[in-house]
């Protein structure tokens, strides 16, 4: 009778959260907030990246310019830019029990100012998991070469 009732709950219970392909190399939780992080970005949601984010956070963009937390929110958040969606390719995962570095390439499409823009990128974003949290810490972000 157990089995039969372990066997019937299966049917009706899924899972909260089913790990996409480009991620069942990395853990659940890691996925998770992978994925919220970028969801983040293209909604322009303000509240979620400073959760998503350590206090810490650096983004070190093209051209060399350095952006800490506040500033990057403050960007993401701006009324006059906007994130495109976009898909990983060739995304790069290496991860340890605490930390992991999450990138790939990206075709990075924007509209600043009401203007688009587009430009193939390289992007690597370093995870840590703190107090059991994970949070991105640093990014780095270049060209591509096409």
């Amino acid at each position: 009778m157990r089995l039969f009732c372990a066997a019937l709950l299966t049917l009706f219970v899924t899972p909260a959260f089913a790990v996409p392909d480009e991620y069942k190399d990395v853990p659940a939780d890691l996925a998770k907030a992978a994925i919220a992080y970028d969801n983040a970005q293209l909604e322009k949601d303000g509240a979620a990246l400073n959760r998503l984010l350590a206090d810490d956070y650096r983004l070190v963009a093209r051209g060399g310019v350095v952006l800490d937390k506040a500033k990057f929110v403050a960007h993401s958040v701006d009324p006059d830019f906007r994130l495109l969606p976009f898909t990983i390719e060739s995304p790069l995962h290496t991860v340890w029990s605490d930390g992991a570095v999450l990138g790939g390439q990206v075709e990075y499409r924007t509209i600043e100012h009401g203007k688009p823009t587009s430009q193939l990128l390289l992007f690597a974003d370093v995870w840590a998991r703190r107090g059991g949290v994970w949070r991105v810490v640093y990014t780095q972000v270049s060209a591509a070469k096409n």
